[in-house]
């Protein structure tokens, strides 16, 4: 929303500035033709000719409507006419120039003016600037209790960031007093969310206040990373790598989260997404019917239907062949899971092309590295005949897909630069090959559920993986992990919940979270029951969407 506002000042501006230019010049156009015709006239018709600066100042008089001064009356006809025509022209321009200057003159006095400058601020991060990236980032900062400044060049769109509650100052991120009014050196982290040549510039001006702070780049052009850590920049991320690599993980790993990563656990404890095969006996039953958890000992975090992901799972949704579960526990407990949905572990395939790669950009490059690395083969296809394009074709064309042996493909990964032509793809793969995994990338968040609809498996957003990515560089390993761009597991303590149950607490209902652990004395406590008490002190591990984790915090925490 705020993306799009912005470009609309921006297109407001810019109509400004043209309607300012043409009124200017329509003005002095006006103004030296009824100089020359009055003048004229009172030469030719009036007998009374005059130097061109009074019959200028008399046009000026006329179209400020102050008076006429010694020269009316007029005698004849054509000057009479003149001058109604000059008082028609004063009026039209007087009116005129009421939307062009006077009205954003007044809905500029009239409008919010945001901050260029945030008092005590420490341990605090500075974002520059707005994109959809940093916005993710701001949710994760958000969620975590961290405090942010984003410093907004555009006034326009700083202000549209201050009335939605943005912590938002309109300055300009490259300039050292600006960064220096934001106590920079009691900052956690910088982050250059702007140009890759303006993220440099912020990193040197941060250079001139402190040589102490911890300075992230996103850049757009890989290969201009070591630039930026020549200016001093201590990460450097490429959000086209990053989502390449994450697009090509769906591939090589099986496991979606493995929990060690966020906290030491006791033995293999994990988060697995597992489809729902034909013959699985748990097709056309209700979750409830099903009795998932008492036959598995897994909990059930969330599942796909129909591309939908849904966090709780209601105990009347039933389960099909396209549903996949999102499900936590220990090895034993998911390989019973896998046993009754007829699922296997995915493993990579070597040797033969079982992976089809559809747009061979910076994306689509990532994919492919990824996947060579792993020993999995693949196939490419992109409308531009370059190195690495097994295929050159538009992958809109039902018969390139053809040729590219995608009825036969295991997965499909979706690396396109257009979401309205990913959409689209992903509809004709899902016509040609409905069994096949298809993984898309997406540009703009709005587009994901499309994508699903249309028949994909997974999709990845670019601005949520990237926005991810940058925030786990500084916030402390322990507190929040993605398991995807719909769920996240976070540790943490919920005083709240101490000394009754979590039936009593009614924790699932309030919030929508599920506690998949409890940590307590430096033991991992599993298989938690509606009957289990947390006791204080108690840690808790729990999974959700970014909106239950945030419900979660606000009534189960201090």
């Amino acid at each position: 929303m705020v993306a799009k506002a912005w470009r609309t000042n921006r297109a407001y501006m810019a109509e400004q500035s043209r309607l300012v230019r043409y009124y200017i010049i329509t003005l002095m156009g006006a103004l030296a033709v009824f100089t020359l015709a009055y003048n004229y006239g009172m030469t030719t018709f009036e007998n009374q000719p005059q130097p061109l600066l009074n019959s200028m100042e008399v046009v000026i008089q006329t179209f400020t409507t102050v008076g006429y001064g010694e020269d009316a009356p007029w005698t004849s006809s054509i000057m009479n006419v003149l001058v109604m025509g000059m008082q028609t022209a004063g009026i039209l321009l007087i009116f005129a120039a009421l939307p062009v200057f006077v009205i954003p003159l007044v809905e500029d006095a009239l409008a919010t003016t945001p901050p260029t400058t945030i008092d005590q601020l420490h341990d605090h991060v500075i974002v520059c600037t707005y994109t959809s990236r940093s916005d993710v980032l701001i949710a994760e900062l958000t969620d975590q209790d961290v405090d942010y400044v984003l410093v907004e060049p555009d006034r326009e769109t700083a202000t549209t960031l201050h009335e939605q509650g943005y912590s938002v100052v309109h300055g300009d991120p490259e300039s050292p007093e600006t960064l220096q009014d934001l106590n920079l050196d009691t900052a956690v982290a910088l982050v250059g969310d702007s140009s890759d040549e303006e993220n440099v510039s912020i990193a040197l001006a941060a250079q001139e206040i402190t040589d102490d702070i911890h300075t992230i780049s996103i850049v757009e052009d890989s290969s201009l990373a070591d630039y930026h850590r020549f200016a001093g920049v201590a990460r450097v991320f490429s959000p086209y790598q990053l989502l390449g690599q994450r697009l090509a993980n769906k591939v090589t790993s099986a496991e979606l989260l493995n929990l060690n990563d966020i906290i030491e656990l006791a033995d293999d404890f994990d988060i697995v997404e597992v489809p729902i095969q034909n013959q699985s006996p748990l097709v056309g039953k209700t979750v409830s019917e099903s009795r998932i958890g008492e036959q598995t000992g897994a909990a059930l975090l969330g599942a796909w239907f129909d591309g939908e992901f849904t966090s709780p799972i209601l105990p009347k949704a039933v389960v099909d062949e396209h549903t996949k579960l999102l499900a936590v526990g220990r090895g034993p407990q998911l390989e019973k899971l896998r046993q009754i949905t007829h699922s296997s572990p995915r493993q990579p395939v070597h040797g033969h092309a079982n992976v089809v790669v559809a747009g061979l950009g910076d994306v689509g490059m990532a994919v492919t590295d990824a996947l060579s690395d792993a020993e999995i083969s693949w196939t490419a296809l992109d409308i531009e005949d370059k190195q690495g394009v097994d295929i050159t074709c538009d992958a809109t064309n039902p018969e390139a897909l053809r040729n590219a042996n995608i009825e036969t493909a295991n997965t499909v990964i979706l690396a396109l630069p257009d979401d309205t032509e990913t959409v689209f793809t992903t509809l004709l793969i899902r016509e040609l090959s409905p069994d096949v995994e298809i993984i898309a990338r997406a540009n703009e968040t709005e587009n994901i559920p499309k994508l699903y609809r249309a028949g994909a498996d997974y999709v990845l957003a670019l601005a949520t993986v990237s926005g991810r990515m940058v925030a786990a560089d500084f916030l402390p390993a322990e507190s929040t992990s993605s398991m995807s761009d719909q769920t996240k597991v976070v540790h943490t303590k919920a005083p709240k919940l101490t000394e009754q149950t979590l039936a009593e607490s009614k924790v699932r209902t309030r919030t929508g979270v599920t506690v998949i652990a409890v940590e307590r004395e430096g033991e991992i406590l599993t298989g938690i029951e509606p009957s289990f008490t947390v006791q204080a002190g108690d840690a808790v591990l729990i999974a959700g969407t970014d909106e239950e984790i945030e419900q979660f915090t606000e009534l189960m925490m201090d």
